[in-house]
């Protein structure tokens, strides 16, 4: 028998099932759930987001970072924060939040969120708020209220040494990081990332700009290597090198107690990759150790920004085939019933790639094709997966009905497209359903909003 039906050729390519991902009667289940019984109710296109998935990646980094703790007799706590950019949805901070968490900002509307989050007993102010990005007035206005409103722990991280001057129209005390910038990869467009301080001046800052003022206490040496947590010589001694600079400015400022480590740890995008979380983290915790040992420094308390980690593979996009075309002798198109260009924005603006696989028709031969969107915008296509360069997918014949789907997509896609505003072409936004499960395991769905309206769209527009 010809094993070239579409389940052979992900049998034979993967190991499968996997990653939450299975096949019952030739139909996928993503965590258990039919997608076919979803399309069935809700109809395509179709967002959705899997909670349990949300905390489940959060316990998974928090167990792993208290074993390597363990392990290696480390003296300082581990604190998860969740950055907020990634999704700023309230069903996402919800399910985070239950998860005993921090939360990272980068604008001055993140202050608005967490003051309602923490109005609804969501959040408190004990926990961390670690404010990121570039300070605008209006940012640094609603920080310095945010500590006047009894939190604490805010940590105000410093980009630059002239973000100083909008922190001293205040009287209020502040805790106070220093972003350093890292080193780009060799590839990269640019040496040094545009964000942070030199390290070389770091100290210097320390010494010139903070120590002398009564108001401030530096408390968090903060980084980000821009590729994430990647298990890579780049990485490896990048993460070497930032450390000693935090044993450099401990040296300084004994009241420096705690190194945040920017860039998130990796998602999956394929089913032919397996990440060692267990090995990267134990990593992190024995360099951090051994360094600060080495150097005769007390070691930090560490706080990771888990964005993407913890939303991404909660997200799936399911689509219809509605048609076919044959274009040339090498070109065959399957034409989805949306826009890549309005519902995954990464694919179109960065390239990025995401887990495809067919929803139905598992039984079937399988074809290469291209898939496009329906805008009339020659860009709005997909035709390389993240293992092969291409793209396969079950044949149909005349009359039935393909469904497919992207998948860990939750993170960053409405942050960029936007939602609920006016999208490319005016295809409209699809409908987004959340997936849950209750207190006895069982699944409940519910809709968070419905497919974008014409009537919404000309309102925005001024009809």
């Amino acid at each position: 028998m010809l094993k070239n039906r579409y389940i052979d050729l992900i049998e034979q390519t993967f190991y499968f099932p996997r990653h939450g991902f299975n096949v019952v009667d030739n139909e996928l289940t993503f965590h258990d759930v039919p997608m076919m019984d979803l399309i069935r109710e809700y109809g395509t296109p179709l967002k959705l987001s899997y909670l349990p998935k949300i905390s489940s990646q959060i316990q998974k980094a928090k167990k792993l970072f208290g074993e390597a703790i363990e392990k290696h007799h480390y003296q300082g706590n581990y604190h998860y924060c969740y950055c907020t950019k990634s999704s700023h949805f309230s069903f996402v901070m919800n399910e985070a939040l239950k998860n005993d968490i921090h939360l990272e900002t980068s604008s001055d509307f993140d202050i608005h969120i967490i003051r309602e989050l923490t109005k609804r007993g969501k959040f408190s102010s004990d926990k961390y708020v670690v404010c990121n990005g570039y300070k605008t007035r209006s940012y640094v206005k609603n920080m310095v209220q945010l500590v006047e409103e009894g939190f604490e722990n805010l940590i105000a991280v410093l980009d630059n040494p002239d973000e100083l001057k909008l922190y001293q129209e205040y009287k209020t005390p502040l805790k106070l990081g220093i972003r350093v910038a890292t080193e780009e990869e060799p590839n990269y467009s640019f040496y040094t990332s545009r964000l942070g301080v030199s390290s070389k001046k770091v100290v210097e800052m320390y010494r010139d700009k903070i120590a002398k003022d009564d108001r401030y206490q530096l408390k968090m040496m903060h980084f980000f290597i821009n590729t994430g947590i990647k298990d890579t010589t780049y990485y490896w001694s990048e993460l070497v090198r930032l450390i000693n600079v935090y044993c450099d400015l401990k040296q300084e400022c004994d009241e420096l107690d705690t190194i945040d480590i920017g860039g998130g740890m990796p998602i999956y995008t394929s089913l032919g990759v397996e990440n060692d979380y267990a090995y990267m983290i134990d990593q992190i915790v024995y360099y951090i150790k051994s360094i600060c040992s080495d150097r005769n420094v007390p070691v930090p308390h560490i706080v990771t920004e888990f964005g993407s980690y913890t939303v991404a593979e909660s997200g799936a996009v399911i689509y219809s085939i509605l048609g076919k075309k044959q274009q040339n002798d090498t070109e065959q198109w399957y034409m989805i019933d949306s826009s890549f260009i309005t519902t995954l924005p990464d694919t179109w603006g960065i390239g990025q790639k995401f887990i495809l696989l067919a929803i139905n028709h598992w039984d079937r031969t399988f074809q290469r094709t291209n898939l496009g969107g329906i805008t009339c915008d020659g860009q709005d296509f997909y035709n390389s997966d993240s293992h092969t360069n291409q793209v396969f997918m079950p044949k149909i014949e005349e009359g039935e009905t393909l469904y497919m789907g992207f998948f860990h997509t939750g993170a960053y896609q409405e942050s960029i497209g936007g939602y609920g505003g006016i999208q490319h072409c005016l295809i409209p936004a699809p409908k987004h359903i959340l997936l849950n499960r209750d207190e006895n395991g069982k699944l409940v769905h519910s809709l968070f909003a419905p497919e974008q309206s014409h009537e919404q769209m000309m309102d925005i527009l001024g009809y």
